[in-house]
């Protein structure tokens, strides 16, 4: 069967047309595939598919199997996939997801490809128990939260999916992450696991960021992760809302835009290269 290698700012799943053809044990292949020494490698397979909501639909497996809800930098693949397929015309777009229906505004290149897109994500979800988590009220910012042995002040975001945002003074380039990332992932406060973003604010529109991703491990770029880390930069007061922030991931920039109706995140859709792999 056919595969698109894509990335958005360096966060790369392995891709599959599903319009025609479905596509037998997704998690397993999952695991499979993303191997970056034995297979393909990736962050995990996205499939697109046909949808009676909207143009076409997403279903994204991680590489440990486990099916997520939302991707932001894997929906503007899949947008830019669908649309430089044939399936859809124009540029603008609806892809049904696990967290919703997401409006993408895709962005040509002079050759009629996609090159980027803009995505509008839906309204953030503060409230502590639909996170989901253990802590409760309508927003959880700045909360005090013992991860082995050290206390965190954290920011509860969920974009569709469940994130925990820990602002820094120091560098989070320069932190251990693949040694805190899973102690706050599977931390008993969250009982669905967690993604973990650590921020450092550059200015009051420019965040930097390193991720961890539930099911993943660090990941390049979080779509979902920078529109969390945004959002609660403004919860905070750290950055002002209505204003575009830029968010440096370490494959790249997202621009994200949260205002009272929603968050817009922009950014790259990217081809890397196309095969043929035996199911």
């Amino acid at each position: 069967m056919r595969f698109y290698k894509m990335h958005g700012i360096g966060n790369d799943y392995i891709y599959f047309d599903c319009m025609k053809e479905d596509l037998p044990n997704p998690s397993e292949l999952a695991v499979e595939l993303s191997d970056r020494h034995f297979s393909i490698g990736g962050d995990g397979i996205i499939m697109l598919c046909p949808s009676d909501v909207a143009d076409c639909r997403m279903r994204m497996f991680n590489a440990d199997g486990s099916e997520g809800k939302m991707c932001g930098n894997g929906v503007r693949c899949l947008s830019k996939l669908a649309h430089d397929l044939g399936y859809v015309k124009g540029t603008e777009l609806t892809v049904e997801t696990l967290s919703g229906i997401k409006t993408i505004e895709l962005y040509l290149d002079s050759y009629g490809k996609v090159g980027s897109a803009k995505v509008d994500m839906g309204a953030p979800i503060l409230r502590g128990e639909d996170i989901p988590s253990t802590f409760t009220g309508d927003t959880v910012v700045g909360a005090p939260l013992v991860v082995d042995g050290k206390e965190y002040k954290v920011t509860l975001v969920s974009m569709g999916n469940p994130h925990c945002v820990v602002f820094m003074e120091s560098d989070p380039n320069r932190m251990d992450l693949t040694g805190i990332g899973p102690k706050f992932e599977h931390h008993e406060a969250f009982p669905d696991r967690i993604n973990t973003e650590f921020v450092k604010l550059i200015n009051r529109n420019h965040l930097r960021m390193r991720v961890w991703e539930r099911g993943t491990g660090e990941t390049l770029a979080c779509g979902t992760g920078a529109c969390a880390a945004a959002v609660a930069a403004c919860l905070n007061g750290i950055c002002e809302k209505g204003k575009e922030i830029t968010v440096s991931l370490l494959g790249g920039d997202l621009r994200i835009l949260y205002t009272d109706e929603s968050v817009y995140m922009t950014g790259g859709a990217t081809l890397a290269f196309t095969g043929e792999v035996e199911l």
